[in-house]
């Protein structure tokens, strides 16, 4: 995103289908300065991406507002500290006005008070707070007691419930009347009284007018902005039925029969379906963000902070960078921090996955939300709030749920014209009854056009995608896998070749000492415990690898008396008044000392992809150790796994080819693109490009960033640089090869689900439609069809979050 371009998202109410997202996306667009507007259904959510020397959110709430939709805003009050004139108040409330996500803010001097109207998906309450200390003064906000309050989508769920019930027992009798019609049926006794016209209309018209006005506020606002949407089918259809009974009865008046020509029962039953089914809906897509609700219970919600000396228990959110935080065993970390007193192991999986807990020392780097198993720990806070790893993620994985795959342009496209067509197939089967099948019969007529208004809404159709978009992605976050986009995890499931960097994602990319060569005469203990006591003191990563594999044989290490580093040689030391040398070839020969007899084992060694280290002891060869950078514990098994997928693995480094084909003859790589410098990367997935292939690019460092960045799918490890994260559209967090597989089969089975829900929603209207034109559908089942259209379709989604890889 370049300097001047902005990012804003609201949250959105009122849409009911497909045809509402567009209009707001479309109408959004027309605006100057707005770059690209997504809206989605299931998320009830626009993201919209402006040049905020043109426009500003507050734009873009009057045209939703304008178009019949709302925005939700909060209120929140704050009580503010420090203020000493109306200076002071005046500076506060332009401050907090300019802040990104703020519509409105009052600061009262007198009361110590701001009231704050703000969009909650753009800011939180702590951004407000820490504003307002930025400035110099204090504030807190006052309904923090109140954290129990119900969400806006809880409080309208509540409130559709209630509508629906006050429905539900208004229809019962209606449907009860109708029942009495059918013959099989005749045994069910009927009050006399609910065969009145005018019982039958006072029980409707609440549910018509009362109930249904929604439908009729939509559909006035959609006709309005000129377009069509689901309310229209369903207003039009209830309409219809409500009004010709109506008539009906009002005919009736003054003869002593009462007509059978009467439909409230069809339009109370079918608004009361509808609300069901709605009701359904929100809970499973309520359910289908299930993934960010368990990530942002996973946060430590206090700190126990050293402040003026002494420990002190405060919110997480209060806590400052560089603070000393301290963290008891069985505790969560409160923020992301450096280990700077301790050892312990800590258990990462609720973010990478990965179920084996990480041994941790002191200058380690911890993560927010992780769980400290058992030992006590002082960690220096180093990210807070936003800035936190828990954040990012959550950040990553609302942005791909609210993003749009292109599948869904399709989805959105026929949407959009659906609702005119049918008005249009609803009008031509009225007048082909009425004029050819039953002539001059309008109850049958109407049936058959009312049927056919309410079987083709199409909201199924508008949730197909965006509700196995938000599954799939936050299924795959609880694997580790983070997908920066719908259209990310919509063109995964085309990768057919996987180009993997070497060092540090099939290697573990740190050398470990993998071979001990003892000369005759020397004994293996004392001869590392030399070798290791001078090296202690290099820096280089060879000499670290040396000293760490001594040392887990347990073997104690002594200060040398004297230490020299040779660049490009080795070291040269005096231990326990020993002369000791370990190095290159070229290090033994200026110092004469005779290798003849390791020449050859050094060379099959070197095959191999090592790197061997000479050691002389006193001026005479006395062994050899042998250092590799070791490939990943699950690599090979994840190649494999990869292969069985009808997936193409490469793999492409700046390391020599000897060491290159060693290393991937053990990981099951055939394909090796050796001495590649790190500019010549995106150069090689160029090339596989242009010979048709879909690449994906694996890497974890800044290296591999422009390739990354260039192939169809860059996937970054995990444990690799920010540079590498932010290039890729994937974030693979366990830093293991087995998640590129799991990633895959992750889209696939997206995809796969959004293609079962698309044949779904369409092949259901396609169907639905034909068969109420000729008759075959009342209009209550049509109804109860619709209404639960949607809710299979949302179902399904769910499926994903099953998943198990």
């Amino acid at each position: 995103m370049g300097d001047k371009q902005k990012e804003a998202t609201l949250q959105i109410t009122g849409m009911t289908c497909a045809a509402c997202s567009n209009r707001i996306e479309k109408g959004l667009k027309k605006i100057e300065g707005v770059k690209e507007a997504n809206v989605n259904l299931a998320l009830e959510r626009s993201t919209i991406i402006f040049d905020p020397s043109k426009t500003s959110p507050q734009v873009f709430e009057e045209k939703i507002e304008k178009l019949g939709y709302g925005v939700v805003s909060e209120k929140a009050e704050f009580a503010i500290t420090g203020m000493t004139c109306a200076a002071c108040s005046t500076r506060i409330e332009k401050g907090l006005n300019k802040l990104e996500g703020v519509t409105k803010a009052s600061v009262n001097l007198a009361l110590e008070t701001a009231s704050v109207e703000y969009s909650p998906s753009q800011i939180a309450p702590q951004d407000i707070t820490q504003r307002v200390e930025k400035l110099g003064y204090g504030a807190k906000l006052k309904s923090e007691e109140k954290e129990e309050e119900q969400s806006y989508r809880e409080k309208e769920l509540s409130k559709q419930k209630g509508k629906f019930w006050f429905s539900l027992i208004l229809s019962v009798p209606l449907l009860w009347a109708m029942v009495s019609h059918f013959t099989f049926t005749s045994f069910i006794p009927l009050p006399h009284m609910l065969m009145n016209p005018w019982v039958q209309l006072a029980l409707a018209t609440p549910v018509q007018f009362v109930v249904g006005k929604q439908f009729y506020v939509g559909a006035f606002k959609a006709l309005r902005n000129k377009s069509a949407n689901m309310d229209v089918l369903v207003a039009l259809g209830t309409s219809a039925a409500y009004f010709y009974s109506l008539y009906s009865s009002l005919k009736s008046l003054g003869s002593s029969a009462h007509t059978d020509q009467l439909y409230y029962e069809t339009s109370a039953i079918l608004i009361t379906l509808i609300l069901l089914g709605k009701l359904f809906e929100a809970n499973a897509k309520g359910r289908s963000s299930e993934a960010i609700k368990k990530m942002m219970g996973l946060q430590a919600k206090t700190a126990v902070v050293v402040r003026d000396g002494a420990e002190v228990e405060i919110p997480v959110e209060e806590v400052q960078k560089g603070e000393v935080i301290f963290i008891k065993p069985g505790e969560k970390v409160p923020v992301d921090g450096e280990i700077i007193e301790g050892q312990s192991a800590l258990d990462e999986s609720m973010l990478t996955g990965e179920s084996v807990p990480v041994d941790k020392n002191v200058g380690d780097k911890v993560i927010g939300a992780t769980l400290n198993k058992n030992g006590f720990l002082k960690i220096k806070a180093t990210n807070i709030g936003k800035e936190t790893a828990l954040a990012q993620i959550i950040k990553v994985v609302e942005e791909a749920q609210g993003s749009k795959a292109p599948i869904q342009r399709l989805a959105d496209y026929i949407s959009g014209i659906f609702v005119p067509i049918v008005v249009g197939i609803a009008l031509l089967t009225f007048f082909v009854w009425y004029i050819w099948i039953a002539p001059g019969e309008f109850a049958p007529a109407l049936e058959k056009l009312i049927a056919v208004l309410v079987i083709a809404c199409p909201c199924a159709l508008g949730l197909a995608t965006p509700t196995s978009i938000m599954a799939g992605s936050g299924r795959a976050a609880e694997f580790g896998i983070l997908f920066k986009g719908g259209e990310h995890l919509e063109a995964t499931h085309k990768i057919d070749t996987i180009l993997l960097d070497k060092t540090g994602t099939v290697t573990n990319g740190t050398p470990e000492l993998t071979d001990v060569r003892i000369a005759q005469g020397y004994k293996e203990n004392e001869l590392l415990q030399l070798v290791a006591s001078a090296e202690r003191l290099s820096e280089h990563p060879l000499a670290q690898a040396l000293v760490a594999g001594i040392k887990n044989k347990g073997i104690e290490i002594q200060d040398p008396l004297s230490f020299e580093a040779i660049p490009g040689y080795g070291v040269k030391a005096t231990v326990q008044e020993r002369e000791l040398l370990v190095g290159t070839r070229k290090l033994m020969n200026q110092y004469k000392v005779n290798i003849d007899t390791a020449l050859e084992e050094m060379t099959n060694l070197e095959q191999e992809g090592k790197t061997a280290m000479l050691i002389a002891l006193d001026g005479k060869y006395a062994g050899m150790l042998a250092v590799a950078d070791t490939i990943k514990a699950t690599s090979k098994e994840a190649v494999s796994r990869l292969k069985e997928m009808g997936l193409e693995v490469m793999m492409i480094t700046g390391d020599n080819r000897q060491t290159a084909q060693a290393i991937a003859m053990q990981a099951g790589i055939e394909h090796v693109i050796a001495e590649v410098l790190p500019e010549g990367k995106a150069e090689e997935v160029k090339k596989l490009q242009q010979q048709g292939k879909k690449v994906a690019m694996v890497g974890d460092g800044i290296n591999d960033a422009p390739a990354l960045a260039l192939a169809d799918i860059g996937m970054a490890i995990g444990t690799g640089t920010d540079v590498a994260m932010e290039a890729a559209d994937i974030t693979l967090m366990r830093g293991d090869l087995m998640s590129i597989a799991d990633a895959i089969e992750m889209s696939r089975k997206t995809i796969s689900n959004i293609k079962q829900n698309l044949f779904w929603a369409m092949g259901y209207n396609t169907l639905g439609i034909p068969i109420a034109a000729v008759g075959l559908l009342a209009p209550w089942v049509a109804g109860a069809a619709m209404a639960f259209s949607s809710v299979s379709v949302v179902l399904n989604a769910l499926r994903l979050q099953r998943v198990r890889l």
